[in-house]
């Protein structure tokens, strides 16, 4: 196990691990721009049928775009790589205006406002 930044003693549980998120962020540069797109909107939750709606592809197509997702970042279930689009959207989202960007971080025992 890597330990990153002097990790001991901190009362966060995820850097407790000593795990280091920069493989993962790693592999989200080996996907393509629609992958991504497709990554991003799977964050938000939606199901594949949406997905084809608002991306104008087949079903069948944002199964394929999944499929390569998922195996790409290592993972093993859709849902796995919905969490990850979540926790990494900075890194996959470019829109400067984007609303997830503009969120102050909230402390502890406060709701996160959006900007």
């Amino acid at each position: 196990m890597t330990n990153w930044g002097g990790t001991t003693g901190t009362t966060c549980p995820y850097r407790r691990t000593g795990h280091s998120p920069e493989p993962g962020i790693r592999r989200l540069e080996a996907l393509t721009d629609r992958e991504r797109e497709v990554l991003l909107l799977l964050g938000t939750g939606v199901g594949n049928r949406e997905l084809s709606r608002e991306l104008g592809i087949a079903e069948r197509t944002v199964k394929a775009h999944i499929s390569h997702i998922v195996a790409k970042l290592g993972q093993q279930t859709r849902t796995q790589v919905a969490i990850v689009s979540a926790l990494a959207h900075n890194a996959l989202c470019d829109e400067p205006s984007c609303s997830r960007h503009l969120a102050p971080i909230a402390s502890r025992g406060q709701k996160p406002t959006i900007a």
